[in-house]
């Protein structure tokens, strides 16, 4: 296959730079940054302090945290940059899992109080929404399906959670850049069914689904909009060949792919474990936490399924990664989403 021209430490520095120039023009005041950094400890806030100093002084952690992030990738992959995808790479031979990230949309949260978080305690209001394909020499996993593909036709689109959502490039189209139509996917598996994790749900009917039991009543109970899920987006599925899970789940049977059971945000709320056997194992956060702070000051958002359920849950998982030496992904951290690199590159 073929691989992207190394570029290494370089193409790392390139991304904290960007990361510096969306910093230095960041609304003080608390408004937007598409690619903020921020503190990897996430106790250092600011946008709404008003010592310069201070300021200027969590700006260098922010951008030295970035730094240390994105040197720390290449370390553990071996200095190497993640690979790219030539065309029908869908049907190479595969011997060990391989990692696609898609770009799946934006938020702009409207109110961090509703993550149990202060304007003081966050560096930034953005949200990335990513998508996932796992590559297994057994089939193919989809991992969460974002925001919808209809956004991308408005420049954004407000949300009842008072969020602001836009999508600028469509699942479709990225998994056709790999040779797949969405029925091609074998599994599909959603950390949950909030719309900005459903969005294409619909598209993977043909896909065998992978859903904890209580996740799939809550779907189809009789008040959906209680668990904040709106059929719209997965009703598709009822129909759709599932396996229903009440735990977890070794996907592919050989350990490297495996679905966590994680409740707590919603009644069957998952997190993904994939062993990649050159980058090393990471787990997918899905809304286990929002901003890296959420996890710092482990904060329950104050509009979860179970905040007693999501305490537990939180404390499985950090020592599960401590157990399997896995990192932590979190799905909407902006600045760490940002150093990924995006499909067709991928990782193994």
């Amino acid at each position: 296959m073929m691989a992207r021209s190394p570029a290494g430490a370089g193409e790392a520095v390139l991304s904290v730079r960007v990361v510096l120039d969306d910093l230095l023009h960041v609304d003080v005041g608390g408004s937007s940054s598409a690619a903020a950094a921020h503190a990897s400890s996430g106790t250092a806030a600011w946008g709404a302090s008003d010592g310069g100093s201070e300021r200027m002084m969590t700006r260098c952690l922010s951008i030295l945290s970035a730094v240390l992030i994105a040197a720390g990738a290449l370390s553990c992959a071996g200095g190497e940059p993640a690979g790219e995808a030539d065309a029908g790479a869908a049907e190479a031979g595969l011997t060990s899992p391989r990692l696609y990230i898609f770009d799946c949309g934006h938020l702009r949260v409207g109110d961090p109080g509703r993550f149990s978080l202060t304007m003081d305690e966050v560096s930034t209001l953005e949200l990335s929404v990513p998508c996932y394909l796992i590559e297994h020499p057994e089939g193919s996993l989809l991992w969460d399906a974002g925001l919808s593909d209809a956004l991308a036709s408005e420049a954004e689109s407000a949300q009842s959670s008072g969020s602001v959502a836009r999508v600028t490039a469509t699942l479709r189209a990225q998994l056709a850049e790999l040779g797949y139509e969405p029925a091609d996917v074998t599994y599909i598996a959603m950390s949950h069914l909030h719309y900005d994790h459903a969005g294409n749900a619909n598209d993977f009917a043909a896909s065998t689904w992978l859903v904890q039991r209580p996740e799939h009543e809550a779907a189809f109970s009789d008040d959906p909009a209680a668990f904040r899920f709106d059929p719209q987006y997965y009703g598709a599925l009822e129909t759709a060949e599932t396996l229903m899970l009440d735990g977890d789940h070794d996907v592919f049977g050989d350990g490297t792919v495996v679905i966590k059971s994680a409740p707590g945000h919603t009644p069957g709320h998952q997190v993904l474990f994939v062993d990649l056997a050159e980058y090393g194992p990471v787990v997918l956060s899905g809304d286990l936490y929002h901003f890296p702070e959420s996890r710092s000051l482990k904060r329950v958002p104050t509009f979860n399924f179970d905040a007693e359920m999501t305490l537990e849950s939180m404390d499985r998982v950090e020592d599960f990664l401590i157990e399997t030496g896995a990192r932590l992904w979190i799905e909407h951290d902006i600045a760490e989403n940002a150093l990924l690199d995006k499909s067709p590159a991928y990782y193994e």
